[in-house]
């Protein structure tokens, strides 16, 4: 999957905002200031760090090569998922959408109803 594709997509999510804030090199995604993906390259491969459930996390990190536990993340709440790897476009697409949603069920429930009138 291209970067640009990936990034088209993070930024469709109601509420979503991608900024910089740890540096030219990584583009965070927010939804009411709260992380759900992080995109940047690492020793030249471009990867996506995504939240998800520790047991989700655990099985994908078995069963990929291209997904390990969070990269400078909490390894236990984020996997990281290199884009040109055995995870093919659609699985980076749902990871992104599972990601998004664990996020915005966590968030307050005045925040949750502001987002449903966006």
């Amino acid at each position: 999957m291209q970067q640009q594709k990936l990034e088209a997509y993070l930024n469709q999510f109601t509420g979503s905002e991608g900024s910089y804030p740890f540096g030219p090199e990584a583009l965070v995604f927010k939804v009411k200031g709260k992380m759900f993906a992080l995109v940047a390259e690492h020793q030249g491969v471009i990867k996506v760090t995504y939240k998800c459930q520790p047991a989700d996390g655990e099985v994908l990190v078995s069963q990929f090569e291209g997904i390990i536990p969070g990269y400078h993340m909490n390894k236990r709440h984020w996997i990281t998922v290199s884009l040109s790897s055995d995870v093919n476009e659609a699985m980076l697409l749902d990871l992104a959408d599972k990601s998004y949603q664990l996020v915005v069920s966590k968030l307050r429930k005045v925040e949750r109803e502001e987002l449903a009138l966006l």
